[in-house]
């Protein structure tokens, strides 16, 4: 069965552009693949968070997967240190990746520029690590959003490399598109992100969300009511698009066009359909924190599983590279 991998890096809550962009494909390619999902605790660190904060963003991130339909029963659930064959993999492919590749990763002089008294070499070398995630269990569907293109196809080239020097080990990743491959934040000009502080969290109740909309960038042209408006260019009515039916969402278009409808009313109705979205992803989070236990289970499950996948792919790894023990 075709494979498919992906995983989450816990660095803050979960919002919005996670689950466009992620959870509502991780749900569906779970119908379709093998499928592996993992919260990236390993590629957190470039951050260098502290210990406990790191270890709540962990469970904070499974807890999000669960609530938002990602299926033990149907995917394998892990946390990524707790499979340790993703740093030994790492290393060997950091063995055969050129450093001329790595420096024309633009992702090193973003994330650089956004931690500029932390400028580590785990920042440099983030996508091999990106690459032995996805080799380790030879996956051959992997979603990924547009920022993440070049890292895909630095995979490509580094796992057909290690094909070219040591024989045919690793398929070709191919790339699989969300519907949302890049959400915009409510300043309507970056990706949404907590760091720049333009998400909507995916847990915060209606009443949080409102607050949030109430301040988010619309029409530029429409600074009164009586303003006619092209929804087109409106960040707000862009967020209709996933959680507004296609009635309502043709209503509200000519509501703008014609300034019958103004922007705070587009807000609330979004933030109407958002909540019955996210109210019920924030219960189902709520029942899992109320039994720890629980999730200890299928994230100790799927590491298990996920190590056995893992080590059959390395002992063949071991063995192409001449690291194979002898008995």
């Amino acid at each position: 069965m075709v494979r498919t991998m992906s995983g989450i890096q816990p660095t803050g809550n979960l919002h919005i552009g996670n689950y466009l962009g992620a959870l509502v494909n991780f749900v569906e390619l779970q119908q379709q693949y093998e499928s592996f999902f993992c919260v990236v605790d390993l590629h957190a660190l470039t951050q260098r968070p502290e210990a406990a904060v790191l270890q709540r963003a962990v469970r904070e991130v499974a807890i999000g997967m669960l609530a938002s339909g990602v299926d033990p029963d149907k995917a394998t659930l892990f946390v990524q240190s707790h499979v340790p064959q993703h740093s030994e993999l790492a290393w060997i492919l950091t063995c055969l990746t050129p450093l001329g590749d790595l420096n024309r990763m633009t992702q090193f002089k973003d994330k650089s520029a956004q931690q500029p008294e932390n400028i580590n070499a785990g920042l440099f070398t983030y996508p091999i690590l990106q690459t032995a995630d996805i080799a380790l269990y030879r996956a051959e569907r992997v979603p990924v959003g547009e920022d993440q293109d070049q890292h895909l196809e630095l995979a490509r080239e580094t796992l057909r490399r290690f094909n070219f020097v040591y024989g045919e080990t690793f398929p070709d990743p191919q790339t699989v598109r969300s519907k949302a491959p890049r959400v915009i934040g409510l300043d309507g000009q970056a990706k949404m992100s907590k760091s720049k502080g333009n998400e909507i969290g995916l847990f915060e109740t209606a009443d949080e969300t409102m607050l949030k909309l109430r301040g988010a960038k619309t029409d530029p042209a429409r600074l009164r009511k009586s303003d006619k408006g092209t929804p087109e260019v409106c960040n707000i009515f862009s967020y209709h698009g996933y959680f507004t039916s296609a009635e309502q969402r043709e209503e509200i278009a000519a509501g703008c066009r014609s300034a019958q409808l103004g922007c705070f009313d587009c807000k609330k109705m979004l933030a109407a359909n958002m909540e019955a979205v996210k109210g019920p992803i924030r219960e189902r989070a709520a029942v899992l924190r109320s039994d720890p236990a629980r999730l200890d289970d299928i994230l100790a499950a799927g590491a298990d599983k996920a190590r056995a996948a893992a080590e059959a792919t390395m002992q063949l790894v071991r063995e192409r590279v001449g690291l194979r023990r002898k008995d």
